[in-house]
């Protein structure tokens, strides 16, 4: 009777989820009927958007749902996205394939790095992935790995194609597939925090001790999800090699990490719809807070500049102020004002 229920409130939450996911598939259509709005640079930021709520979610499913504070998700974006570029570039590994290889190293890498972070807690585990943020993209810059990474010139890819000979610009298959891999990726993320597993990786998040006490092994739990953590992020990585088909070590400063944070705390922390908001509000507003702050010196005349960073900052001021719980909470409990 009670599952009954249960997936009955549930009914509800699940046609809109569906919804939401048939208007994205059908947006880029209509191409032919306004132009101006799908073109292919808003379907190229709309993808961004997608590849950013990616990477939140494997920060949430860590720091959300099980209490491990990490300042360094930008290493294995920056992981993935190389293992994805070199893969291509190095070995012709078609773009698909390089989906499931970036996952598998850099769930590997988060797995090892966990081991010995299973001593570290609270700001000293922060502290520790803040040094793995710095040392990535250095590395990536040595010498004796020039030939493989490109040095600090990066490399530079080609946008796949349409397969099957589809009538389809890059821009918009890249939109497709990387809304197919979110949507993926969100299911199996809702399936493992619905499962024994995600209720032992909550119970470690809220009381490490009495997680101990009911003989849930903590140590293996907490390896596992930065492995999957790191996996997530790993995935965005390699799909933003080829939506942008770019990189290099400079595009992966400690400030990319600092971004996946400020994504995640404004969509909603230990909110899977959190996590997709994150990202939206992170490039959106990245992409236009120069503007922005043009807009507001040139029309109102300031006689001082405003950067791009006092906007953003400004705006995240505002929103923890008047959204305490992010993004994710602001539109539930406005759901629920309408809904009474």
């Amino acid at each position: 009777m009670a599952n009954a229920t249960a997936a009955a409130a549930l009914a509800p939450r699940r046609t809109w989820i569906w919804w939401v996911i048939g208007i994205a598939a059908v947006v880029p259509l209509l191409r032919g009927v306004v132009p101006d709005i799908v073109s292919d640079y808003r379907l190229f930021l709309v993808t961004t958007m997608m590849i950013a709520a990616i990477a939140v979610l494997g920060l949430n499913l860590l720091t959300g749902f099980n209490g491990q504070i990490s300042l360094g998700h930008g290493a294995f974006y920056a992981v993935g996205a190389y293992v994805a570029a070199v893969a291509m570039e190095q070995a012709n590994c078609p773009y698909w394939l390089t989906i499931p290889l970036a996952a598998v190293i850099c769930f590997g890498f988060g797995f090892l790095f966990g081991l010995p972070a299973l001593k570290l807690e609270g700001h000293y585990l922060a502290l520790a992935t803040f040094a793995l943020a710095l040392a990535v993209p250095q590395m990536l810059k040595y010498k004796w790995l020039e030939g493989l990474t490109g040095g600090v010139q990066g490399i530079v890819l080609s946008k796949p194609s349409a397969p099957f000979g589809l009538p389809l610009s890059e821009d918009q298959w890249l939109y497709y597939f990387t809304l197919t891999v979110m949507v993926v990726l969100y299911w199996a993320a809702h399936n493992i925090l619905n499962s024994r597993s995600g209720r032992a990786m909550k119970a470690i998040r809220d009381h490490q001790m009495a997680a101990d006490t009911m003989g849930i092994d903590t140590a293996r739990y907490k390896t596992v999800t930065f492995g999957i953590s790191a996996a997530y992020t790993g995935i965005a990585g390699a799909i933003s090699a080829s939506v942008i088909a770019f990189v290099a070590p400079d595009s992966f400063t400690f400030f990319l990490s600092i971004k996946f944070l400020i994504g995640l705390v404004v969509g909603g922390v230990g909110s899977l719809l959190g996590s997709v908001l994150g990202g939206i509000f992170y490039v959106l507003v990245d992409n236009s807070a120069q503007s922005l702050a043009q807009f507001i010196k040139r029309d109102l005349g300031l006689a001082f500049d405003l950067s791009a960073y006092t906007v953003f900052g400004v705006l995240l001021i505002l929103l923890m102020y008047f959204m305490p719980q992010g993004l994710a909470g602001g539109v539930i409990r406005l759901w629920r004002a309408i809904r009474r």
